[in-house]
């Protein structure tokens, strides 16, 4: 078995301050929850663009491996939008999780739909391979807000594959706060999801940093650990912090506690606040693709981990 990665390498994440914002919008609108796929020598990044009252679409941009941050767009964009039919997600969509699923060589997404009005819901699209175009597996959401503790939504997905699971991290959300929660589906049919009874599996690490929420968990699968990188608050500004688990059950939190933290430049795109922190690799660098506030609007960055 290969050596775990060690907390060491996710302690810190350097922005890349020159070319940041790599995707953005003209204000108010916003260009965030972005994920990135990387296929052989490309990385496809499927983001959300969020235009006025709150109505959000879902975009494709692309960049070679070799300079990620030097992004083009998809002339195709906007790839989709809200249902035209009454459902779930009629009014929003984003969040977009790509995945390429081993049982059937299919493309599919997991994402964040909404009407006008909360819950968020989890819902799941699927593609042939080309990221410009997708199609919903069903009208109905695939992770319902259904409980307690998923009173305003259950959205928010992340993925990593576990030979034929499909794990899955999605936000919780409740007037009482946000929550990390779990759920598998097998590859042979992504649709099928089954939430873990243990849910809600994780609160925050105890320390003050994200005592009152966390949020947008984003998973990697290392050699030995799941490790989750998500948004922490104090109840005032949203960190990144990274905790690391082989069972979705117990979580060991990285000593270095925030990795990444809004930046102290009053005049930065990112100064208020920072979530969607998806950790990705190219080759022997990691890097990671995240959301950052000023004011009220967000946009989208890179980093690298030292």
């Amino acid at each position: 078995m290969s050596d775990p990665i060690p907390f060491e390498t996710f302690a810190r994440f350097d922005r890349l301050e020159s070319i940041n914002p790599i995707i953005a919008c003209e204000p108010p609108e916003w260009a965030a929850a972005t994920h990135a796929f990387v296929e052989q020598d490309t990385v496809h990044y499927l983001w959300s663009r969020r235009r006025q009252d709150n109505y959000w679409v879902l975009m494709h941009s692309t960049a070679p491996a070799s300079d990620p941050a030097r992004v083009s767009h998809d002339p195709r964009n906007p790839i989709l939008l809200p249902s035209e039919e009454e459902g779930f997600d009629d009014f929003t969509i984003e969040y977009p999780f790509p995945f390429h699923n081993p049982a059937d060589g299919r493309l599919y997404c997991y994402y964040l739909g909404r009407r006008r009005r909360i819950p968020k819901q989890t819902g799941l699209l699927v593609s042939d391979g080309d990221f410009g175009q997708w199609t919903r597996v069903c009208r109905t959401p695939v992770i319902a807000a259904d409980t307690e503790h998923e009173k305003q939504g259950s959205s928010h997905p992340s993925v990593a594959i576990d030979g034929d699971t499909i794990h899955i991290l999605y936000t919780g959300e409740a007037k009482e706060g946000h929550t990390l929660c779990h759920a598998t589906a097998p590859t042979a049919d992504p649709s099928v999801v089954t939430k873990d009874t243990a849910n809600p599996v994780f609160r925050g690490t105890g320390q003050t940093w994200d005592s009152h929420g966390v949020r947008e968990a984003e998973i990697l699968k290392g050699p030995q650990y799941y490790h989750i990188f998500y948004g922490g608050t104090d109840g005032e500004v949203w960190r990144i912090g990274h905790v690391r688990t082989r069972d979705f059950r117990s979580f060991e939190p990285n000593p270095h506690n925030p990795i990444l933290s809004p930046s102290p430049d009053r005049d930065a795109w990112d100064c208020d606040g920072i979530l969607t922190p998806q950790v990705f690799s190219i080759g022997d660098t990691f890097y990671m693709v995240y959301a950052g506030m000023r004011g009220r609007e967000w946009q989208t960055g890179l980093a690298t981990a030292r």
